[in-house]
């Protein structure tokens, strides 16, 4: 059985400088260089100031239209840079699904970062005041942007949590995670509380991979929106409990504000089922940073 994140069409470097050339023909002669591929989309950085995101499954394609409907609306209203689509190249005989340039915003992700718990703790409040803001953005205004609602039951437990067992129980037979460090995460997986917080507007996806952090480490910015819509703010605040060293836990809820504790576990069972894909993802696709930083997330979500 096809892995979710496998393919259904690869733009490589070729169609890329060809398609981004007939779109926009001002970067015809720009250099076009890979830049990462994910889950969804493969990027490439064009003449050192643009990245062109392209999909790689049909499932994909409305979340990148929704980021181009989206983000323009809410990134003047963020304390840190969003990516804002600026050029929307159309499908073609070439290649059947709408592609997107957004200018590039200086920094590298934070998993090939690799920062240490010092650095992590630096971006505690800075993280926190980000997310207030967007959750603040009123619902009805993100709806109307397009943002929509949970479309791929993210925070479905009642259907991931199995998985998630399956998986966890797998990682202890191959050597990849440890029976002691899975004791302390199988809890997770019993049960979880109703909602306890109003749907928000969240990213939807924020980890370190979509994390930016500047030459100082400070946050410099967060990518990668196409997991964005209207649900649990617990989708978000698996950051919380995933990306900051418990010690900083206290900064960022100072900054971001109180949290209703069923939202709190809530939000630790998705930073765990989250993580167990990424390491998964890291281990099938020979992603080092990402594996390593998966795998440090799941201890750092047994000190919860």
């Amino acid at each position: 059985m096809p892995e979710a994140w496998e393919p259904e069409r690869v733009v490589d470097p070729s169609l890329a400088r060809a398609l981004i050339g007939a779109a926009f023909p001002e970067l015809a002669g720009a250099g076009v260089e890979p830049l990462g591929v994910g889950f969804d989309n493969t990027a490439y950085l064009v003449g050192e100031e643009w990245v062109f995101r392209f999909p790689r499954r049909a499932v994909a394609v409305p979340w990148m239209e929704k980021e181009i409907r989206l983000l323009p609306a809410i990134a003047a209203r963020l304390p840190l840079p969003i990516p804002v689509p600026e050029r929307v190249g159309a499908p073609d005989a070439r290649f059947p699904w709408p592609f997107a340039g957004y200018r590039v915003i200086p920094g590298r992700t934070a998993d090939r970062a690799a920062l240490g718990d010092a650095a992590r703790a630096s971006l505690a409040a800075p993280l926190g005041r980000f997310l207030r803001a967007l959750h603040a953005i009123p619902a009805a205004e993100a709806s109307a942007a397009g943002a929509g609602g949970d479309d791929i039951g993210r925070m479905d437990f009642a259907r991931r949590a199995p998985r998630d067992r399956e998986v966890l129980r797998d990682f202890v037979a191959e050597g990849a995670v440890g029976p002691d460090l899975a004791r302390g995460l199988s809890p997770l997986l019993e049960a979880i509380p109703a909602p306890g917080s109003p749907p928000v507007l969240v990213h939807g996806d924020l980890y370190a991979r979509h994390l930016l952090v500047d030459e100082a480490g400070r946050l410099a910015g967060v990518i990668d929106w196409g997991d964005a819509h209207v649900g649990d703010p617990a989708c978000d605040l698996m950051a919380l409990l995933a990306f900051l060293p418990p010690a900083a836990r206290g900064t960022f809820l100072g900054a971001y504000g109180p949290v209703p504790p069923a939202t709190l576990v809530r939000s630790r069972w998705r930073a765990l089922h989250h993580s167990l894909e990424v390491v998964r993802f890291g281990r099938r696709t020979g992603e080092p940073d990402m594996l390593r930083e998966a795998l440090g997330a799941l201890a750092r979500i047994a000190e919860a």
